[in-house]
């Protein structure tokens, strides 16, 4: 089924894998410096099928495989757009990036400084992140904070097709390094926690009716996506449809604030929705010791203290690995985040 897109042109309803397929589908056929390339990425299509069909479509000379070589993956993407290509990497899980560290921060986040502006690494390194499909330890690691605090690097996570596809055409299109990060739970549908019931098919949500063409997400821009009074939830990735199921099942009139780009900021979103709560609840998948929850907390109380009115509340993952046969222990469910609103609800 194809209708009319939210500013008009055609769209249809996409999964995540679909609309992140179309968004290098439209960029491939757009500019002919775009690379795609990475682990199973061509003749696969892509361990979660999310670049399958490209490289028949584009030849192997524009979406290709390379070796289990993170590190070369990234490298080589660097050296690429430095020298006038878009490439988009794939790690083919945000576990793996650890090998590619030294060329993530070291060159690709740095190429521009060091050289005054002479080169630029231009390049997106997509990579499926969190947990919810029984990955364990080694697939199921959430390591944004490690990329919002290198200087020179963008971080995105999307929640939903529609912004998926716009900020991964955003991404390839930006002249800085971007990390893209993916929630495999959400490729096939949103998922609010309970994984005790049925999977909801993108199908059935709004934001999966995406445009078929060109169209872009502002990287550094967040998305209230209900609208509140009483408390400011700030989250992110898979976490947004758990934090708007617990919003709905406690009967709290909660603005819940979907911050789309971890890095940078929007601030101003931020601050002018706490400010008129006066109560705010930070919510994310990854381990809670130095997540990128404590920066936003340090944010809100920068900005916002003389407008608190309770203490800051945070819910997150543990700090421990991921536990394979305890995922839902781990997991920040609807509970969890719905105690979190109702203590500060309380104060």
């Amino acid at each position: 089924m194809t209708t009319a897109g939210k500013d008009g042109p055609a769209a249809s309803p996409m999964t995540m894998i679909q609309a992140l397929r179309s968004a290098m589908d439209v960029m491939l056929e757009r500019d002919g410096n775009v690379v795609v390339f990475g682990q199973d990425v061509g003749y696969f299509g892509g361990v979660f099928r999310c670049t399958e069909g490209l490289q028949n479509k584009y030849g192997k000379s524009r979406v290709f495989d390379a070796p289990i070589n993170e590190g070369g993956i990234v490298g080589a993407a660097v050296g690429m757009g430095a020298y006038g290509l878009r490439p988009v990497c794939e790690i083919q899980f945000a576990d793996y990036f650890y090998p590619a560290s030294d060329q993530i921060v070291s060159e690709a986040a740095r190429l521009r400084y060091r050289s005054a502006a002479e080169f630029i690494a231009p390049l997106t390194i997509r990579m499926p992140c969190g947990g919810g499909i029984y990955g364990g330890q080694t697939h199921s690691q959430s390591p944004e904070a490690m990329f919002t605090q290198v200087c020179g690097l963008r971080t995105v996570m999307p929640s939903n097709p529609y912004d998926a596809k716009g900020l991964l055409i955003s991404a390839i299109e930006n002249d800085d390094p971007v990390i893209f990060l993916e929630p495999k739970r959400l490729y096939n549908g949103p998922f609010d926690g309970h994984h005790d019931r049925p999977v909801t098919p993108w199908s059935k949500h709004p934001a999966s009716l995406v445009p078929d063409g060109y169209y872009t997400v502002p990287l550094d821009s967040a998305a209230i996506v209900r609208a509140g009074g009483d408390v400011t939830v700030l989250t992110y990735g898979t976490t947004v449809h758990v934090s708007l199921v617990a919003a709905a099942e406690t009967g709290i009139d909660a603005e819940v604030i979907d911050l789309r780009s971890l890095w940078p900021l929007d601030l101003d979103t931020i601050v002018e929705s706490v400010r008129k709560t006066g109560r705010c609840v930070v919510v994310h998948e990854a381990t809670r010791t130095c997540g990128f929850g404590a920066e936003l907390i340090s944010l809100v109380q920068e900005h916002c203290f003389h407008w608190l009115e309770a203490p800051v509340e945070r819910v997150t993952g543990w700090d421990t690995p991921y536990p394979h046969a305890q995922e839902w222990a781990y997991f920040p469910g609807p509970n969890r985040v719905g105690d979190a609103l109702r203590r500060a609800m309380e104060n």
